[in-house]
Formats: structure tokens, sequence, C-alpha cells
């Protein structure tokens, strides 16, 4: 008896060496490496939102050299317009004093009625300065200058690693972090505040150094951070509450802690306490501006996470497929075809 079976599906002809694969990818990751420590010795770190996008991209291209060009197109597509709104986000905050006299005092006191039992009656960020801060550059200064900078690439990066990863949870990155953007630009409108370094230049308190990148001396790389050190010039001084920084800080970690070892959760929660003793330390904020930025953080994901849940329920009442975009969430399984015929998980 002829027994009936389906022809072999045809083997694919096009599929890439793996070993060719991997070198491919050394090499342009070693390519692109070089040239980012070239550029950022010349010019400077890459803290313009625009010029990190840039670096970014690069960096994806290279790690994905064998795909087509229509692949890395695609990221740009995505990407731009978050780097529109960010760049939007930049500018706006220099407008947000509108002229008025941005609120110190009460923060001098926030700090003060926090911590004053410990620091001899001085803010955290003075009692720091006249314990560790020293004419010239130490190792603890480089520290923070590294930890400093993070903030401005340490966001972005983990976002392309998730563009990279899964476009699903790349989406609900984006959206918790463009809500947290938000609620602190509207709080920069509302209620404008100085950081200590700006109290102390006007009298407010006892002088406090702007130090977040006096460590790039100590390799002798004076050109290092002339962009930073040119954005924190341009930047708007009164947009000091919240602390986005911490609070970037503080959104990276929780977004991928659920889905990290626990043994890992130490390590990982360190980065945003080192970034808030970075910001006290060096003069850039007050310990209320962090502990409300962290508040702001826990209010995200509370506030765009019941927006996600509500918004599935309205797409299951229409009928529509239900996805999942929470932080947590992981890609649907595919379904595959069991031997009996019938679909399985």
């Amino acid at each position: 008896m002829a027994v009936v079976t389906e022809p072999p599906p045809p083997v694919p002809t096009d599929t890439p060496d793996p070993s060719v694969g991997g070198r491919r990818r050394v090499t342009a990751m070693s390519v692109w490496a070089v040239a980012f420590v070239v550029t950022w010795l010349a010019i400077g770190l890459p803290t313009d939102p625009a010029y990190a996008f840039l670096w970014i991209w690069a960096g994806t291209v290279a790690w994905n050299w064998g795909r087509p060009w229509r692949s890395h197109l695609r990221f740009a597509r995505d990407w731009i317009p978050v780097v529109l709104l960010l760049a939007v986000y930049n500018l706006s905050r220099g407008f947000a004093d509108n002229g008025r006299t941005p609120h110190a005092y009460e923060l001098i006191v926030a700090d003060r009625v926090m911590f004053g039992w410990a620091t001899g009656g001085e803010v955290p960020t003075v009692w720091l300065q006249q314990h560790l801060y020293q004419p010239d550059v130490r190792w603890w200064d480089v520290l923070v200058s590294w930890v400093y900078f993070s903030h401005f690439v340490v966001t972005l990066a983990a976002a392309a690693v998730l563009w990279l990863r899964s476009r699903e949870r790349w989406g609900a990155y984006m959206r918790r972090w463009g809500f947290l953007c938000a609620a602190g630009l509207v709080t920069y409108f509302a209620y404008p505040a100085a950081p200590p370094w700006w109290a102390a230049q006007n009298g407010l308190l006892s002088e406090v150094a702007r130090i977040s990148t006096r460590g790039w001396r100590e390799f002798g790389m004076h050109g290092a951070g002339n962009l930073l050190n040119a954005g924190q010039i341009a930047s708007n001084p009164v947009a000091a509450m919240p602390s986005l920084h911490t609070a970037w800080a503080l959104f990276v970690v929780l977004f991928f802690l659920r889905s990290a070892r626990r043994r890992w959760w130490p390590l990982l929660l360190a980065y945003p306490l080192a970034m808030t003793f970075t910001l006290v330390y060096s003069g850039e904020h007050y310990v209320i501006d962090v502990l409300v930025g962290w508040a702001y953080v826990g209010m995200t994901f509370l506030v765009v996470g019941l927006a996600e849940r509500a918004w599935r329920a309205h797409r299951a009442r229409r009928g529509a497929p239900a996805d999942d975009p929470s932080p947590g969430g992981s890609a649907p399984t595919p379904v595959t075809a069991t031997p009996g015929g019938s679909a399985g998980r």
C-alpha cells in the first residue's frame, strides 16, 4: 500500500554563515567603538539627543550589519519622533521660569528639616562638599562624572536594546518614559525651582561648587565633556524639581527589575542611589528633588499601567485582539501545529 507523504520543505539557500555573521559583527562593532572614542575625545560626549541618537543608530547598524538596509531605516522611522519630542522637551524647559524668580528657600528648608540633625544644620550638598570636595580631583570625582554622563545615554541605550529584541516592550517603555518627561515638564512650568549651586550664587547658601564634570581632567580629557559643559551653560537653571536625572535612573531599573534575576537586584538598585549621590554632591539637586522624582516614577508606572489595562478592556469589548503592553509582558508565543493537526502553544 502506498503511503502519501508531504514533500519536505525546500532547503533555504540564502541562510547566512553564522561564523561570517559573527566576524562581520565583531568588525563592525570594533569600527563603531573606535569611531566613538575618537569623536568623544575630539569634540565631547554625546549628550545632545540628536547626537546621541545618531551614535545609538550607528551601533544598531553595526550590531546587525548583515541585515538589509530597510531594517535599519525602520529604526529611524520609529525613533525620529522620539528624538524630536525629546528635543522639544529640552528646548521648552528654557521657558519654564517665564521671568519669574525660581523657588529655592523652601527646598533648602526641606533638606535641612530632613537631614539637619546629621549635618549640623546644613543641607546635604554643603555638608558633602565640606567633607569631600578638594581642589585636586579625587577618584570619587571621576566616578561622579561618569555617573552624571550616564544619564544622557543609559535610558536611550536601554530603549535601543528593547527595540532590537521586542518592539512591543519598546512601546511600553517609551509610553512610560514619555509620560515621565511630560509630567516633569509640566512641573517645571508650574513650579520653577533652582538647584543648590544657583542658591549659593544668590546668597541663599554658603559656597557650593558645580562639579559634575570635573572628573574628566584626571585622565587629561579636557575636551571629553565639552558638549556636556556647553549643555550645562545653555540649560535652564530652574528645571530642578523634580530631578529627572534620578527619575530616569530609577525608571530604567524598575522597568527591567522584574525580568532580572534577584541576585542582580542590589547592583541594579545601586544605580539610582549612585545618581542621587552624584547630583547632591555635585550641587545639581537637593535631596527633596530626588524624592519627588522617585514619586513621579511611581506615579508613571501606576497611571500608564492603568491606562493600558483600560485600553485592553476597551479593545476586548470591541472584539479586537488584546495585546499585553505591560512592562513585564512578553511577546505572544507563536502558535505551532501539533503532529495531530491541532493548534498548540
